[in-house]
C-alpha cells in the first residue's frame, strides 16, 4: 500500500513530524516501511505558462516558437519541437536556471538561430512516471487544465512536494489497504486526533426515490451478505481535479475520467471497493447477484471474453451477467462517453470466493486484493455515501434519494474481555488499567471497566484481524513501544532441542552415504504423467496425485519414484562427460488410491541410488573396473549393517517393472522374531529398454523404503573388548544345485552354529562340466570364537559337523572332495 503523507495530513496533523521519522515509528509499530519515496525528483525553477502564440521556427519544420506567459517580468520565447503543443495551452515552463531530473540544466540557448529561454516539459521530463498519466498526456509536453494559475510552482499544481511511504503489509493487516487504516494507525502511533470527511454533511440527495429506479436481488447469500446501490442521474464525464489525480498517482493508479477516477479515490479511501454501471445498460434498472450457470460467458472491460464456471459470483441485469463480482465489470455495461445515469455499487462479497475467482481468470486487481483480504463490513455504506457526494460535485450528478440494498448485514460487535494480570504476564510490563485504558483510546478501541482489573474492549469492524485478548495484547505491546518491554530473564523449566528418530535417521544415512563417496542430490517431486508409472514396485496398485494447477505438462504429477529423475539426472550429466556417477536422493514419494482426491494422499519417504562408470578414476597402475551389480549390493549391505540391520535383511531375485530381468532383486526385511519379511525396496540393473531409450550405459539402481528403517533400526553404540581368545578358522565347499541361494545357506549356517559362530562368508564360487550341468561350488569360510575361554578341536568339530549335516539335510549339498 502506498501511502501519500499530502494526502494523510487531511486526516491527521503531521507536524513535526519529517517523513523519515514516521516511517521509523510506523515501522517500530509493527508495520514495516519498505521505501520513502520523495515525488520531487528534483525539479527547480519550473512554473505554469501560458503559450500565448506558436509559429513555426523559420529554419525547421518540426520545431515551434512560442510565446510563453510565465508570470516573469517579460514574456518568454521558447523554442518546442513537441506536436502537441498550441496557443491557448497551460503548460510546465522550466526557467533559465531551472534544474530537472536527470541532472538537466536549464540555459538560454540558440535553436537554428532562434533564441529560446527556457523549455516546455513533458511529464517524463519532470520525473513523473508517464504510464500513470491519463492516455492523452503519455505523449507530448504536459498540458495542465485551463483554471490553473500562471506563475505557479509545478511541484504545488502536481502534488510534487509530496512524499509515499509503501507499507510492506502482512495478510492480517487489511485494515491499512486504505487511508482511512492508515490514518487510524499513525494517530494511534503518534497519539494525535484523527478527522475523517462526513459524506453526509455534504451529501445533497434530489429528485425522487432511488427505488423507483433500479432495484437489487441477492440468490447468493452466502457470497454476497451485503449488496448497497445509489442511484445518480445527468453526470457529465471529463476528467476528474488535478488534486485528485495527483492523489490517484501517488497510489500508483492511472486516472481515466471523472466516474471511474472518483470509485478507486474512494477506494484507496475507504479500502471499499465500487463500481459504477451505466444504468441506462441494465434491463429495467434491475441487479441480481447470483453463481454463474455452466458455459456462460462475460467479455470484461479489458475487451476479453472469459468463460465463467458455477463457484464464480456474478452481478447480473437478471438476463445477462455485467460483472464478475469483485473482479472485474464486464464491457457491456461499461460507462462511456455517452452514459448520463449511473447505478454506483458498494457490496460485502465473500474473500474467498473473490480469491479463487480471480486465480482462475488471472485478473488480479486492487478491488479484489482488497475482497480476498476482507473489508470492513462497517464501510459499505459510508463509501457509498462518499463516493455519491464527490460525483454529485466534480461529475454535476443528481443523487436520488435513499439507498437500494439487499441482504443488509448487520456487523456485530466484537467485544474481547481483557484482564490486566494476564497482560502484564504476558509482557513482562507493570502497565496500569489507566496506561492501557489510554493506549485503546489512541486506537479508537471503546472500553469500559468489567470488574476489578478487568475491561471490556470493543474491537472496531475495521480491525477483522482482532478475535482474542492475546490480539489485544499485541496492540498494546506495539504501541507501548516494544523497545520499552523490560528484559527478563526466561524463567521455568527448559527441555533440550533434538532430532526426532526420523530427522536423526536421516542425517545419518546422508552422513554414510555421502562419507563413502556419493553425491546427494535434490529433485523436483513433480514428474510428467508418463513417468509417474515407470518404477511401480514400491506403490503398486495405486495412482498418482494429479496438481490442480501445475507450472508445465512436465510437472503436473506428484512422483511414485525418484528414480525417474535420477535417469534425467544421469543423462544431464553424461551429455556433459560426466560418465561416472553415484548418487543418492533422500525424499518424499506420493500416492493415492482414489480418482479423484477426497483425503490427504500418502507419503512416504525413500532412499534412491543411482551408480554407473567406472569404480574408479583411471590411473597407471590401476586398470579400469566398471561398475556392476554387486557394488550396488555392498553399499546397501553397508547401510544396513551401520543401521544394525544387517542380519534382517534378505534380497530375493526378482524382476520388478522397470529393472532387468535377470540382474535385480527385492529387499525384504524380516520380522524380528523371523517372521514373514516386509517389501521394503528394489535393486538392481536398469532395464535394457529403458537404457535405451534414455542412451544411458549400464546402470544400476535402486529405491528402499525408510519408514521400516526408522522405525526398526538399532544405531545404539555398543563397546565391546578385543577378544583375548584365538579364533579357530575352518573351510567348507559343498556342491549344490544352481538354483540354490548362497544367502539362504548363510542363513542356515548361522542357525546351525548358535553362537560360537562369529562370522561365516562366500569367498568361491565355481560351475563347470566336471560338477554337473545344474551344480555349483559354494565355498565358504567359518570362524569360531568362544569370548570366555579357548576353544578345543572337539568342540568346533562338533559345531562344524552340524553345520554340514545341515546343509546336506536342507540342500541337498555334498561336500567337495
Amino acid at each position: 500500500m502506498r501511502v501519500s503523507t499530502d494526502w494523510l495530513s487531511d486526516y491527521i496533523a503531521l507536524e513535526g513530524v519529517t517523513p523519515q521519522e514516521l516511517a521509523e515509528k510506523i515501522t517500530r509499530a509493527g508495520i514495516e516501511i519498505d521505501v520513502v519515496e520523495n515525488r520531487n525528483q528534483g525539479v527547480n525553477k519550473v512554473v505554469v505558462g501560458y503559450v500565448k502564440s506558436k509559429e513555426k521556427h523559420p529554419d525547421a519544420d518540426k520545431l515551434n516558437v512560442c510565446i510563453i506567459d510565465a508570470g516573469q517580468e517579460e514574456d518568454l520565447q521558447i523554442v518546442c519541437g513537441a506536436k502537441n503543443v498550441d496557443a491557448g495551452q497551460k503548460v510546465a515552463v522550466a526557467l533559465v536556471g531551472a534544474k530537472l531530473p536527470g541532472g538537466l540544466d536549464i540555459k538560454k540557448a540558440k535553436l537554428r538561430g532562434v533564441v529560446s529561454l527556457g523549455m516546455i516539459c513533458s511529464a517524463k521530463e519532470l520525473g513523473m512516471n508517464d504510464k500513470l498519466l491519463p492516455k492523452d498526456q503519455q505523449e507530448g509536453i504536459l498540458v495542465l487544465p485551463e483554471q490553473t494559475e500562471i506563475g505557479t510552482p509545478i511541484s504545488q499544481v502536481l502534488g510534487l512536494d509530496d512524499h509515499v511511504l509503501e507499507l510492506d503489509l502482512t495478510p492480517n493487516r487489511s485494515d491499512c489497504l486504505s487511508m482511512r487504516g492508515a490514518a487510524y494507525e499513525v494517530g494511534a502511533i503518534l497519539g494525535r486526533e484523527v478527522k475523517l470527511p462526513n459524506p453526509k454533511e455534504q451529501l445533497v440527495e434530489a429528485g425522487d426515490a432511488a427505488a423507483d429506479h433500479i432495484s437489487v436481488e441477492i440468490t447468493a447469500q452466502e457470497q454476497c451478505s451485503h449488496y448497497a446501490a445509489r442511484y445518480v442521474t445527468g453526470i457529465k464525464l471529463g476528467a476528474s481535479p488535478l488534486w485528485m489525480q495527483n492523489r490517484l498517482m501517488a497510489a500508483g493508479v492511472r486516472p481515466i475520467n471523472n466516474i471511474v477516477d472518483i470509485t478507486n479515490y474512494v477506494m484507496l479511501e475507504y479500502g471499499q471497493p465500487l463500481h459504477a454501471f451505466d444504468a441506462d445498460k441494465l434491463e429495467k434498472g434491475h441487479i441480481e447477484v447470483r453463481m454463474a450457470k455452466e458455459g456462460e460467458t462475460i467479455v470484461t472491460l479489458d475487451g476479453q471474453e472469459r468463460k465463467l464456471e458455477p463457484h464464480m459470483l456474478l452481478i447480473t441485469d437478471g438476463v445477462k451477467p455485467v460483472a464478475i463480482a469483485g473482479v472485474m465489470g464486464g464491457e457491456n455495461s461499461e460507462v462511456s462517453e455517452g452514459t448520463v445515469n449511473l447505478l454506483l455499487e458498494s457490496a460485502k462479497f465473500d474473500g474467498g470466493t473473490v480469491r479463487k475467482t480471480s486465480r482462475q481468470l488471472g485478473l488480479r486487481s486492487e478491488a479484489s486484493m482488497r475482497f480476498e483480504k476482507e473489508v470492513d463490513p462497517g464501510a459499505v455504506i459510508t463509501a457509498l455515501d462518499r463516493a455519491a457526494e464527490l460525483i454529485q460535485r466534480y461529475a454535476e450528478g443528481q443523487v436520488h434519494q435513499g439507498i437500494v440494498e439487499a441482504g443488509a448485514e448487520v456487523a456485530e460487535k466484537v467485544v474481547i474481555q481483557l484482564s490486566l494480570d494476564r497482560l502484564n504476564r504476558y509482557l513482562g510490563t507493570d502497565l496500569s488499567l489507566l496506561e492501557v485504558k489510554t493506549i485503546f483510546a489512541r486506537l479508537h478501541f471503546a472500553c469500559g471497566d468489567a470488574e476489578q482489573g478487568l475491561l471490556d474492549v470493543e474491537v472496531p469492524t475495521r480491525r477483522g484481524d482482532i478475535t482474542r485478548d492475546v490480539d489485544l495484547f499485541e496492540e498494546i505491546a506495539r504501541l507501548y513501544g516494544y523497545d520499552n518491554i523490560p528484559t527478563t530473564l526466561i524463567e521455568g523449566p527448559t527441555t533440550p532441542g533434538a532430532y526426532t528418530r526420523s530427522q536423526a535417521m536421516r542425517r545419518t544415512i546422508r552422513g554414510l552415504l555421502a562419507g563413502s563417496g556419493w553425491q546427494e542430490m535434490i529433485s523436483y517431486s513433480f514428474v510428467h504423467p508418463d513417468k509417474a508409472s515407470l518404477f511401480p514396485a514400491l506403490t503398486a496398485g495405486s495412482k498418482a496425485v494429479k496438481l490442480a494447477m501445475p507450472m508445465s505438462e512436465d510437472r503436473s504429477v506428484l512422483r511414485t519414484s525418484v528414480l525417474p529423475q535420477m535417469l534425467d539426472a544421469a543423462v544431464y550429466n553424461m551429455n556433459r562427460k560426466q560418465d561416472s556417477l553415484a548418487v543418492f536422493e533422500v525424499g518424499s514419494v506420493f500416492f493415492t488410491e482414489e480418482e479423484k482426491l477426497t483425503k490427504q494422499p500418502y507419503e512416504i519417504p525413500v532412499l534412491s541410488l543411482l551408480l554407473t562408470g567406472n569404480r574408479a578414476a583411471q590411473q597407471w597402475n590401476v586398470g579400469v573396473e566398471k561398475v556392476d551389480f554387486f557394488d550396488l549390493k555392498g553399499a546397501l549391505e553397508n547401510l544396513f549393517s551401520y543401521v544394525g540391520l544387517e542380519q534382517r535383511i534378505r534380497l530375493v531375485a526378482n524382476s520388478p517393472e522397470g529393472f532387468h530381468p535377470g540382474r535385480s532383486a527385492s529387499v525384504y526385511l524380516e520380522g524380528k522374531d523371523g517372521g514373514e519379511g516386509k517389501l521394503i525396496g528394489t535393486m538392481g540393473q536398469l532395464h535394457p529398454e529403458l537404457q535405451q531409450q534414455y542412451d544411458l550405459n549400464d546402470v544400476y539402481i535402486a529405491e528402499i523404503a525408510l519408514e521400516a528403517i526408522y522405525s526398526e533400526a538399532d544405531v545404539d553404540i555398543r563397546y565391546r573388548e578385543l577378544p583375548r581368545f584365538p579364533a579357530v578358522e575352518r573351510d567348507i565347499a559343498v556342491v549344490v544345485s544352481k538354483d540354490i541361494e548362497a544367502g539362504a545357506m548363510l542363513s542356515s549356517i548361522r542357525e546351525a552354529a548358535g553362537e560360537l559362530l562369529q562370522t561365516v562368508q562366500v569367498f568361491d564360487v565355481f560351475t563347470g562340466s566336471k560338477l554337473g550341468e545344474d551344480k555349483k561350488s559354494v565355498a565358504m569360510a567359518l570362524v569360531y570364537r568362544n569370548r570366555e575361554r579357548t576353544l578345543t578341536d572337539e568342540e568346533v568339530t562338533e559345531v562344524h559337523a552340524r553345520v554340514v549335516a545341515r546343509l546336506e539335510e536342507q540342500f541337498g549339498a555334498e561336500l567337495r572332495k
